[in-house]
């Protein structure tokens, strides 16, 4: 009975922890791109900070098979026909749950799609350069722009987001310069969470009072 009592207290706080909003990954911003780079310090910048990738070429300077974003310096990623146009990123180093992802979307086109994964690359959203183009957030976004995309995560895809997979049927797709925040939890799963803890906790302290207060009578 003990042991059901704290497996449903440990489930109850991983409850809180997962949170209770429905999973989404949503466009929630764009930014004109600058230089230099005024965006959000990034997690990954092609440079001193590289994920593992596969297909693409991560590369600097601008040619046939990519052209280096304005906000970009040093090294950047680009997928395009000429240099395998199905390229993923792994960015599950970052082990705390992701509130938010932005990055510098290169030479933003119509024939640019974009996919968040989980970890067995189970789509999780997508977005395509149309979409990008379309949004209206006060910023107007023009095809071959470079701007800065923000992307909000919430509820269990917070914890699932692994990797991103990018595909372009023409040259070239560019990303540099992603930026990982931590998600915040909201007031009703830090309730949860503490809950649970508490549950946890209280189950312990019991366990621990009738160990301690047994004593053996001998006649």
């Amino acid at each position: 009975m003990r042991r059901s009592l704290l497996a449903a207290a440990a489930a109850l706080a991983f409850t809180g922890l997962a949170g209770t909003a429905n999973a989404a990954i949503v466009l929630v911003n764009t930014q004109p791109g600058s230089v230099p780079y005024n965006g959000p310090a990034p997690t990954f910048d092609f440079d001193v900070n590289t994920p593992p990738v596969t297909g693409g070429l991560i590369k600097t300077g601008s040619s046939s098979n990519g052209a280096q974003p304005p906000a970009s310096t040093g090294f950047y990623y680009t997928v395009g026909p000429s240099t395998g146009t199905v390229g993923t990123v792994d960015i599950s180093s970052f082990t705390a749950p992701i509130g938010q992802i932005s990055l510098i979307w290169g030479s933003v086109d119509t024939y640019n799609t974009l996919e968040f994964l989980d970890s067995v690359g189970n789509v999780l959203a997508q977005f395509t350069g149309s979409q990008i183009i379309a949004s209206n957030f006060g910023n107007q976004v023009l095809p071959g722009s470079n701007p800065i995309v923000y992307f909000s995560v919430d509820g269990s895809d917070s914890f699932n987001l692994a990797g991103l997979r990018l595909t372009s049927t023409s040259e070239a797709f560019e990303i540099d310069n992603i930026a990982l925040q931590a998600a915040v939890p909201e007031p009703a799963t830090w309730a949860l969470m503490l809950l649970g803890f508490g549950f946890v906790g209280a189950s312990l302290r019991s366990r621990k009072n009738r160990d301690t207060v047994r004593v053996r009578y001998s006649i």
